[in-house]
């Protein structure tokens, strides 16, 4: 009998060489979650021509890269150039990949006061370490910017909306002064969204988000990504590759389905919170109220013109800074008598969520203008007549009201 006998593989050789899973025909209408994180090539070429460009195989899961070039689409939707993605295991490391690649040893950074916390200790307290310096400041006089520019700065930093006082970043005259100096501007749009506002159609180089908050959108994940030019993209992921911080694939796929509902829950969250700002800004509790939606802010007429609108009006964002009377105390107070908002530093997701910015951390320079009875509302998915109703009964029970009463 000249027919080969075929040889019978061991039991472990047979486990894990199980057949490979075919390709679904027709194909699935939602995103596949890879959970792989190894990738076989079908040479060494293959591997070779793949890690020598730093390309998909090497640091990317398929997964992962949907889910940046969603929101790359979503960002560059009326971009003047062509938009890429690269996506990270948190908002900071989106942030501090950013930082490393285009700052090195004696450059310098201007950023805005106050500024996320996150980002603000790691410019102060790690990369300050490695010779670079900064220089923070009131982005509402943008003299006060242009005076901190450097012969050494290479970025500009922003944030599209910044809490606590919600100011509202004039990109077009940032993007000006950063042409002019040679520097990349750079924006936090997480407050913002894609809803809100689009950095790149008014002159950011990349723009960032922490995914956590309102693209995932439901308080069960976590990411970031950032977005740009191709060519400034490739050399971010070029450090990504070496620094590691890469997005699960899992947490990817929750981020990237979080976006087909994003205009759903932002539109509807800042409609909400222009009502809510404008009923609880008359308690005769609250000291003010901190939301560009509302006439006397000093961001208004700028988001007027910056931010995007739809049948609900100009959207404004979906934060709001309340500021009762009475101090320390009476923010504290405020934060711990609400009872359908929740309690949490976080922004986003479909729960109204409420904290004491004073009890979050430290200070900064720039926040003294923050009176410390501050208390930020994430405004959710709820009814607006029943967070008005919640946030009013607290404000009640403040002593501020009840002198006021009396």
């Amino acid at each position: 009998m000249n027919r080969r006998m075929r040889r019978r593989q061991g039991e472990n050789t047979r486990s894990v060489r199980l057949p490979p899973a075919a390709t679904p025909l027709p194909g699935p209408l939602g995103l596949p979650v890879w959970r792989s994180s190894a990738w076989s090539f079908a040479d060494s070429a293959e591997q070779a021509e793949t890690f020598g460009e730093k390309g998909p195989g090497s640091i990317e899961n398929p997964t992962v890269a949907a889910f940046a070039a969603a929101v790359a689409s979503l960002e560059g939707a009326a971009a003047p150039e062509d938009v890429a993605g690269q996506a990270f295991a948190s908002g900071m490391a989106a942030v501090s990949t950013v930082l490393m690649t285009f700052l090195g040893t004696g450059a310098h950074v201007v950023a805005p006061a106050p500024l996320h916390a996150g980002t603000y200790s790691l410019i102060t307290k790690v990369l300050s370490r490695f010779g670079v310096s900064a220089d923070f400041v009131d982005y509402a006089g943008l003299h006060r910017v242009q005076e901190a520019v450097r012969p050494n700065t290479k970025i500009i930093y922003a944030e599209t909306l910044s809490a606590p006082a919600m100011a509202v970043a004039d990109i077009r005259s940032l993007y000006r002064i950063a042409r002019a100096a040679g520097a990349l501007l750079v924006v936090d749009s997480t407050l913002a969204t894609p809803v809100v506002c689009r950095p790149l159609e008014h002159g950011a180089d990349l723009v960032l988000h922490a995914a956590t908050s309102y693209l995932g959108g439901h308080d069960d994940c976590a990411g970031g990504v950032v977005v740009g030019r191709p060519g400034l993209v490739a050399r971010l992921r070029e450090v990504a590759a070496d620094v590691g911080g890469e997005l699960s694939p899992d947490d990817a796929f929750l981020l990237r389905r979080g976006l087909e509902t994003l205009p759903l829950r932002v539109r509807r969250m800042c409609a909400t919170a222009m009502v809510f700002a404008a009923a609880v800004a008359k308690h005769p509790a609250v000291s003010r109220v901190h939301y560009p939606g509302l006439p006397g802010h000093p961001g208004h007429e700028l988001g007027r013109h910056l931010f995007d609108s739809g049948p609900e009006g100009t959207r404004y964002g979906a934060c709001v800074t309340v500021v009762p009377q009475g101090g320390y105390e009476a923010g504290v107070r405020l934060a711990d008598a609400l009872r359908l908002v929740s309690v949490a530093a976080t922004a986003g997701g479909t729960r109204t969520k409420a904290a004491h910015v004073a009890s979050a951390g430290p200070r900064q320079p720039g926040e003294g203008g923050v009176d410390a009875a501050a208390v930020r509302f994430s405004i959710g998915l709820e009814d607006a007549e029943d967070l008005i109703a919640d946030v009013t009964a607290a404000l009640d029970s403040l002593p501020a009201s009840r002198i006021q009463r009396a």
